[in-house]
């Protein structure tokens, strides 16, 4: 059988590969951390990073219970959260694991939690912030089927927030007897989409709700720090510090400066093996390897990493992927040194 081309004639994925230093793996010092932060806090502790072009899915669920796996059911788990965020669903589900192994959960924030990262937050009975720290809002944005295309024929994301200002900015600056909004912003947004923004946005305090639930039984209380994650702050990136959850009424706790130093250098060790590991063939050429997602405690990793090459299809104006084998993979200790086997999740 022929090797596959691209649409350029050339093999995908021959060149690229040996032209990209592939990201390092620091098994041994990552492990050290770890097992100093679990004798800091007394209590074993479940590192979970992602990149900046990583994000939280429900392939992490199944990462993190084979993660947990290793350590079997405890009194008492600390989780590092560090991400960006991704999907509130995958979230909830990572938080219900985490509960099922462990009766108490704390949880430790030294840098952004941001999302559905805030989401999986919430389900710590504790949640330990740094003076570097943020959560922030969890509104939901929606790519949908049917969403505007941007400049690079990409489909726009969507969010509740948007459409309600626009809104309201219509009926502050229109006069009473004017037209119906929605008639001049169906010509740019499919009504579809008004309608999944609006199931999507419900769905973000559900899952707020039910994951503080866990841990926390005034309801009030609960439907109160739901909402004002859902809609109470200006943009979604709106930095949450220490001071803000407490005062929104999250049980949060200062970060001591050893304990953040700690994080510090674990995440310096995840920052490298998550930095940047793409290069450029040509004009509409590239190769990727880069480490997004990682999960680790004492005694085993689990990481995600890309394995893949882009192509620029000009007559879609679009990249799109192409040789892809991209994968997740297991890392234990071994005699020899770290061993490393790829873990499959479909």
């Amino acid at each position: 059988m022929s090797e596959p081309s691209n649409e350029a004639g050339h093999p995908a994925g021959d060149a690229t590969a040996k032209s990209v230093a592939p990201p390092p793996l620091r098994f041994a010092e990552s492990q050290k951390l770890i097992s100093e932060i679990s004798a800091h806090t007394g209590h074993p502790v479940i590192a979970y990073w992602t990149s900046v072009d990583g994000s939280v899915c429900n392939n992490d669920v199944i990462a993190l219970h084979s993660v947990l796996q290793t350590l079997g059911e405890v009194d008492e788990l600390g989780l590092f959260v560090k991400s960006d965020g991704g999907s509130g669903e995958a979230a909830l589900r990572m938080v219900h694991l985490l509960r099922e192994y462990a009766k108490k959960v704390q949880v430790y924030v030294p840098l952004e939690a941001s999302s559905a990262a805030t989401m999986l937050s919430l389900g710590g009975d504790q949640i330990h912030m740094a003076s570097t720290a943020q959560l922030s809002a969890v509104d939901t944005s929606l790519q949908h089927a049917l969403s505007p295309l941007d400049r690079d024929n990409n489909r726009v994301r969507v969010s509740q927030d948007e459409v309600e200002r626009v809104l309201r900015l219509w009926r502050e600056s229109s006069d009473s007897g004017a037209d119906n909004p929605f008639e001049h912003l169906y010509g740019h947004i499919h009504p579809l989409v008004f309608g999944a923004v609006d199931r999507i946005s419900a769905l973000s305090t559900r899952i707020c709700s039910e994951i503080l639930s866990y841990h926390m039984d005034d309801q009030e209380k609960i439907n109160y720090i739901s909402e004002t994650l859902n809609s109470g702050y200006p943009s979604h990136s709106y930095p949450i510090t220490a001071k803000e959850a407490v005062r929104i009424g999250l049980q949060v706790t200062p970060m001591d400066d050893k304990l953040l130093d700690l994080f510090l250098q674990l995440n310096s060790i995840y920052s490298e093996m998550g930095r940047l590991a793409s290069t450029d063939i040509d004009e509409n050429n590239s190769h990727d390897e880069s480490i997004l997602n990682i999960h680790e405690t004492s005694g085993h990793q689990i990481f995600f990493q890309n394995q893949k090459d882009w192509y620029y299809r000009e007559s879609e104006r679009r990249w799109v992927v192409m040789n892809n084998k991209s994968a997740w993979k297991s890392v234990k200790p071994g005699e020899d040194g770290p061993t490393i086997e790829q873990f499959h999740i479909r």
